[in-house]
């Protein structure tokens, strides 16, 4: 496997390529450009401008997150075919920087929900929490709002021009239902998957965040299930998945383990990180420790190791721990820690192997 970090860029993220340069076994950056909004076309410049940021410590490209989906595109508009042909070029250009892969999703409105982005744990630390009662009974704008006050970062999935048209995007969604939705991401996809293979560029969808409707809007990547139709919409090598384990452990009928050994030659590129889940639908984000939380985390890990998978993984959310001020979900130290979890298993899984154990 191969271990990256996600970065939010020079100006917008408290962690330094510096530091990332000290975890071991951090070859590439996970990657955006968070200043552009979805659907526009990404200038080769500020593509260039970014590689000569991260070149001079080493790093690779490889994995792009995310290059967003136009909500047109979701809604099946006449105007998606304009912001298609932005995302070919997009895509044409990334592989100009050696870019592999590209993590997208296919969410309506909103790429993921929490109600506390700090929520205390027991031994002091904090973390992203989701009250399921909370966000029945909540009016959607009511969500904006709290996401939002954390003005220093940008929030993807939340940014305030997007979501100030909210009344009307909800009004858009109204009347489409998650068959439509289907339809919708198979013409993307339809379209994007050859350009993504000529260019040497596998598409990976991540699955919904939590993976159930809320406010009533359709949701489609909640399971095995979903990921097989997916990936028979077309049934191509590039296009494929990336499998979170945190957002689909959510429900608790999500095997992760089981879809890591039904799917691993679709999942390029993997997010790893635990959660807490509660009997009244309620969970919390813990640490990477499989004990902390209900995701079998070592079984996880082994599955991949018995693919022999090669693709990307990054730790994903982290708590806050040390007084750390940061991005809600990515500071430095806890994400550190959970790395060296996940080498602790996959070198315990390969010394097992050599049996040199």
């Amino acid at each position: 496997m191969k271990m990256v970090f996600r970065w939010y860029g020079e100006g917008n993220d408290t962690v330094t390529l510096e530091q990332i340069k000290h975890i071991p076994g951090v070859e590439g950056i996970v990657w955006a450009l968070h200043h552009l909004p979805a659907g526009a076309e990404w200038p080769m410049a500020d593509i260039l401008a970014y590689k000569e940021l991260v070149e001079p410590y080493g790093f690779h490209l490889e994995v792009v997150e995310s290059v967003n989906v136009h909500e047109d595109i979701k809604l099946g508009l006449p105007s998606r075919d304009l912001y298609i042909e932005n995302y070919k070029r997009t895509i044409e250009r990334l592989a100009k920087v050696g870019a592999k892969v590209i993590c997208y999703n296919f969410m309506p409105v909103f790429d993921w929900v929490r109600t506390d982005l700090f929520k205390e744990l027991e031994d002091g630390s904090t973390a992203m929490f989701y009250e399921k009662l909370k966000v029945d009974a909540m009016n959607p704008l009511e969500l904006v709002a709290k996401i939002n006050e954390n003005p220093e970062f940008t929030m993807p999935g939340w940014e305030p021009e997007r979501l100030k048209h909210l009344s009307s995007v909800f009004d858009a969604y109204r009347e489409v239902t998650e068959e439509d939705l289907w339809n919708n991401l198979q013409y993307f996809l339809e379209q994007i998957i050859p350009v993504a293979e000529l260019n040497g560029i596998k598409m990976a969808i991540h699955p919904d965040d939590p993976p159930w409707s809320i406010f009533g809007l359709p949701k489609i990547m909640t399971g095995a299930d979903s990921i097989r139709r997916l990936l028979k919409l077309v049934d191509n090598p590039y296009n494929g998945v990336t499998l979170c384990s945190g957002s689909l452990s959510a429900r608790p009928d999500n095997n992760i383990a089981a879809m890591v050994r039904e799917f691993a030659d679709r999942i390029p590129f993997a997010h790893i990180r635990n959660i807490r889940l509660y009997e009244n639908g309620d969970f919390i984000e813990t640490s990477h420790k499989a004990s902390d939380g209900t995701v079998d985390i070592c079984d996880i890990v082994k599955a991949y190791h018995e693919n022999g998978f090669t693709g990307y993984v990054r730790p994903d959310h982290g708590r806050h721990i040390w007084g750390e001020q940061c991005r809600p979900g990515y500071g430095l130290y806890d994400r550190a820690l959970g790395i060296m979890y996940l080498w602790g298993i996959w070198d315990s899984l390969e010394r097992s192997k050599r049996g040199t154990m």
